[in-house]
């Protein structure tokens, strides 16, 4: 990957550290579920210590389930094993303020093991190698991703004991695109977008969206790691800053029966002059790696369908109408389809519309890229689009419930040979601990239903 200027760089750092501008560092990495797992250091001993020689942080932190529950089923991680250590390792490019938390400054990190060796089930880790297949290829991953949440006006603290029930949303009616919805929480979207990009990411804009208090904010598209670190370090300071002001917001896949929470990925190829290989003078205006590419992302789509929709909660988006994809069907600017090619020339790229607000970015997009190898490397060929409803057209299905996409994944032969056995294996076994779960709960749905009548 090309070199960068990173938000802040360590020079900046420690001057900011040498005037008393900042004072803490947190070093964090980004686990199974997408959020930053780390540590809050002293700046100067992060400095004079962490930054060359890392830190350690217990290895469970990669095998746990959502809740921090230690469970079984993982190789790296176990009581067997003794739960020790991996080491964390800062990435200066990711170096950055956090204008939402006073004087604190941030890194993600890599993990490695005691040998040096990487952490190979790591989400970062996972998409540096995909990224590696690719570069291998000529080409750089240029990914944007739209995050949608809703707004509640409950703190977290209310919201939680009220065990999540008689919420009130920011907003009370569908203010999609509506200027005056958002301007009625503008006070909020203005913090999070300027302090965002105080923290080095570009900023594009906010709109309203469907669902009550529902809103997404947009940032400009990058390269896939850096987007994908961005997206991590967004999602965790939107909610310290919806905290701050005494609100909520949630990302989760379907919050209530309307519209869900989605995360659209887009993605683009560029050559080492930075050109985009996606358009072309070919059938539907594209290049053929643009059509292998997309052909892949179609047979590779249920197989990767537990990276785009990683959660019992991820399915319940996927409904008919609903503008979030059932089918396997690719068209242009066709929002009936799990793939919507759009743009035109230097802009030509493809979205994913599996995934919805609760994806974890760095698995999504390692994803598409090895879908978009697998059809590269052979050369498939794309179907005719989808000129229709892809609603009811005869297509294959999207996976319906994690079960599904688990066992699909687990059986697959193109996630075997892009991820390895090990990553296979790992995501396998947190779909089975959340599965299990699930199973195991009584739902208030089961209660109203139940109690009485039955």
């Amino acid at each position: 990957m090309a070199d960068r200027t990173p938000p802040l760089a360590i020079e900046e750092l420690r001057a900011l550290v040498a005037s008393g501008e900042i004072d803490t560092v947190v070093l964090a990495f980004p686990d199974m579920q997408g959020r930053l797992q780390g540590k809050r250091f002293a700046a100067g001993f992060f400095l004079d210590e962490v930054l060359a020689h890392g830190t350690e942080g217990c290895n469970y932190l990669l095998a746990v389930d959502t809740e921090m529950n230690t469970v079984d089923g993982y190789a790296m991680s176990s009581w067997e094993r003794g739960y020790g250590d991996f080491a964390m390792h800062a990435d200066p490019a990711t170096l950055r303020r956090v204008p939402w938390n006073e004087g604190t400054a941030m890194l993600i990190a890599d993990l490695g093991w005691a040998d040096g060796s990487p952490v190979v089930a790591a989400p970062r880790q996972i998409l540096r190698r995909q990224l590696e297949r690719l570069a291998e290829l000529g080409y750089t991953a240029q990914v944007g991703t739209e995050l949608e949440f809703i707004v509640f006006k409950d703190s977290y603290e209310q919201a939680w004991d009220a065990g999540y029930k008689g919420l009130t949303p920011a907003n009370q009616y569908n203010i999609d695109y509506s200027v005056l919805g958002t301007g009625r929480i503008e006070p909020l979207l203005r913090r999070i977008r300027n302090e965002m990009q105080a923290a080095g990411l570009t900023v594009e804009s906010a709109k309203g969206e469907c669902n009550p208090g529902q809103h997404e904010i947009v940032f400009r598209y990058d390269e896939a790691l850096v987007t994908c670190d961005q997206h991590a370090v967004y999602k965790t300071g939107a909610k310290e800053i919806a905290a701050q002001e005494g609100v909520s917001l949630t990302f989760m896949a379907k919050y209530d029966q309307r519209e869900g929470n989605s995360c659209h990925i887009h993605l683009s190829l560029t050559d080492e002059d930075g050109h985009n290989v996606m358009a072309g003078d070919g059938p539907d205006h594209m290049s053929p790696v643009m059509r292998h590419f997309l052909a892949g992302q179609l047979a590779a789509l249920r197989d990767f369908s537990l990276l785009y929709a990683p959660n019992i909660n991820s399915y319940k988006r996927f409904q008919p109408g609903s503008f979030a994809p059932t089918a396997v069907a690719w068209g242009h600017d066709n929002r009936t389809c799990a793939l919507r090619v759009v743009g035109h020339g230097s802009g030509t790229r493809f979205e994913n519309r599996l995934p919805g607000g609760d994806v974890n970015p760095h698995l999504a997009v390692a994803g598409l890229v090895a879908a978009g190898l697998y059809g590269i490397e052979n050369e498939l060929e794309l179907p005719e689009a989808c000129t229709s409803n892809a609603y009811v057209g005869d297509y294959a299905h999207v996976p319906t419930t994690l079960r599904e996409a688990a066992e699909l994944w687990e059986n697959s032969p193109i996630a075997k040979a892009a991820f390895g056995d090990e990553v296979v294996a790992h995501y396998r076994n947190m779909a089975r601990v959340e599965l299990d779960a699930f199973d195991a709960a009584v739902t208030d749905w089961e209660l109203r239903r139940s109690f009485e009548r039955l």
